[in-house]
C-alpha cells in the first residue's frame, strides 16, 4: 500500500473515531442555516431514509455499523440531527470520511431537512 492511500486510510479511521466518540468537528452549525420560508419539500420517505441508507448506515448501523451512533431510524436522526448537520450538511464534509462523498447538491438537500426538523 502506498504511503498516500495509508495516510488517507489514517485520516479517515481517525476522523471516524473522533465522531464516534461525539467530538464535532468544526462545521458550521444547523443554527446557521434557518428552514427556507414556507418549510421544504423533503421528508424521511422522499429523502432522508435513501440518504442515510446510501450514505450514512454503513458505518452508523447500529449493531452492524462501526460507530456507536446509530442513523437507522427517523427517530435516531432527529435526536442527532445537529451533530450530523455540523459533520455532514451543506458546506461541512467531515463525514463520510473517504474519497466517495455525497455529492453538493445532496448535502444541500440534507442541511434544508435537518434545519427543517427532519420532517
Amino acid at each position: 500500500m502506498s504511503a498516500r492511500v495509508t495516510a488517507a486510510l489514517a485520516l479517515a479511521l481517525s476522523l471516524a473515531l473522533l465522531a464516534s466518540l461525539g467530538v464535532a468537528c468544526g462545521g458550521s452549525p444547523i443554527e446557521d442555516h434557518p428552514c427556507p420560508p414556507g418549510g421544504t419539500a423533503l421528508t424521511y420517505d422522499n429523502f432522508g431514509k435513501g440518504f442515510f441508507e446510501g450514505w450514512c448506515v454503513q458505518c452508523h448501523g447500529g449493531a452492524n455499523g462501526y460507530s456507536s451512533r446509530s442513523y437507522t431510524s427517523l427517530d435516531l436522526i432527529r435526536a442527532d440531527r445537529a451533530r450530523i448537520f455540523v459533520n455532514a450538511a451543506d458546506d461541512n464534509t467531515t463525514m463520510p470520511p473517504g474519497p466517495d462523498d455525497p455529492p453538493a447538491n445532496e448535502r444541500a438537500k440534507l442541511g434544508e431537512w435537518l434545519a427543517c426538523g427532519a420532517p
